[in-house]
């Protein structure tokens, strides 16, 4: 299909087995919305329904069935754990609502014994795939860092923060795709789609340019126990440098976790960079793109309105309606 072209969009929701991860019982429900963000849990789902589903937690996956020109492709959208429903009364008329939690909901809820500890020597992603083994498959790339220091568990961690500060060390990330499966793998700086007026013109004219450099740092120091690394910006050729704001900015981090191939000093700088990536962000709305995730670059080029860079997504929104279609954050990131 030419998911640049138009399409008809219908939707399937099925209850799976925790157990052997397939569809076991469709269940019908008339809308809702999809949410994708590199934070917390990374995923969840808002569901409408007009029947009480199942009592209890249950598993469900929404698939999209969309139909071009005689071509037809079923893409599962997103996997996920109910909660209990929302019962909303309009006289004798009911209606349910239902929030669905991402894959990971089950490992933020096991906290670690006290006394656990990722040991120094080990490969990052390895020991990320173990610690998030539990419902749904988990796979890891190869070539990750090992860890250069042990990173012991505080008080109220969990199996899933303690993978995010495992991935901070290392710098990869999880990439939760819509069967559920979870996949730990480094960041991708390719850019994986473009949007112009020549090729993929799907974004709606409707879009929302922001700078904030007011939440951007220009001097930033690392401290891991004893030691401290404080990285600069002091170019003339960058906005958010001291040299052009006239003032400093600072930002901190303490109890850094670094990988073994990565100083203190390198940490700091490399930190830096991603926290003065947010100064631009754009929101807007287009048709949905299966391949496309949160973490992932595009290439945005209107340069008539002033756009032409390259982004990185944040934060998605897909309505389970007229042509999936999609509202998406992103920021720029050269």
């Amino acid at each position: 299909m030419e998911w640049a072209k138009g399409y008809t969009a219908t939707y399937d929701l099925y209850q799976i087995s925790p157990v052997t991860w397939a569809d076991i019982q469709q269940l019908e429900f008339t809308g809702g919305s999809i949410d994708r963000s590199s934070k917390d849990l990374l995923q969840s789902a808002d569901i409408d329904m007009t029947e009480k589903p199942n009592d209890g937690e249950i598993w469900v996956r929404i698939y999209l069935n969309a139909r071009q020109n005689g071509d037809a492709e079923r893409i599962p959208l997103f996997t996920g754990l109910t909660s209990a429903p929302e019962r909303e009364l309009d006289g004798r008329r009911e209606s349910y609502k239902i929030e669905c939690y991402s894959v990971l909901k089950p490992l933020d809820d096991i906290m670690l014994q006290r006394g656990w500890y990722a040991p120094a020597g080990i490969e990052g992603a390895k020991l990320v795939s173990d610690l998030l083994k539990g419902f749904a498959p988990v796979t890891y790339s190869s070539g990750s860092q090992t860890i250069s220091e042990s990173i012991i568990a505080e008080d109220g961690e969990t199996k899933l923060s303690m993978a995010q500060k495992i991935l901070n060390a290392i710098g990869w990330h999880i990439v939760i795709d819509g069967m559920g499966d979870i996949s730990i793998e480094p960041y991708d700086t390719a850019n994986k789609a473009m949007f112009s007026t020549l090729q993929n013109d799907i974004v709606e004219t409707d879009i929302t340019d922001t700078y904030d450099w007011y939440s951007c740092p220009n001097v930033f120091r690392a401290v891991a126990s004893t030691s401290t690394a404080t990285a600069r910006d002091d170019s003339e050729k960058s906005p958010l440098s001291t040299v052009n704001r006239g003032r400093e900015i600072w930002a901190e981090e303490t109890g850094v976790n670094l990988a073994d191939n990565e100083t203190l000093s390198q940490y700091a700088k490399r930190r830096l960079t991603e926290l003065q990536t947010p100064s631009r962000t754009l929101s807007y709305k287009r048709r949905y793109v299966p391949e496309l995730n949160v973490g992932d670059m595009v290439r945005i080029s209107y340069p008539e309105v002033g756009l032409d860079g390259k982004f990185k997504i944040t934060e998605q929104s897909i309505e389970l309606g007229y042509a999936c279609q999609t509202k998406e954050e992103v920021i720029e990131v050269g």
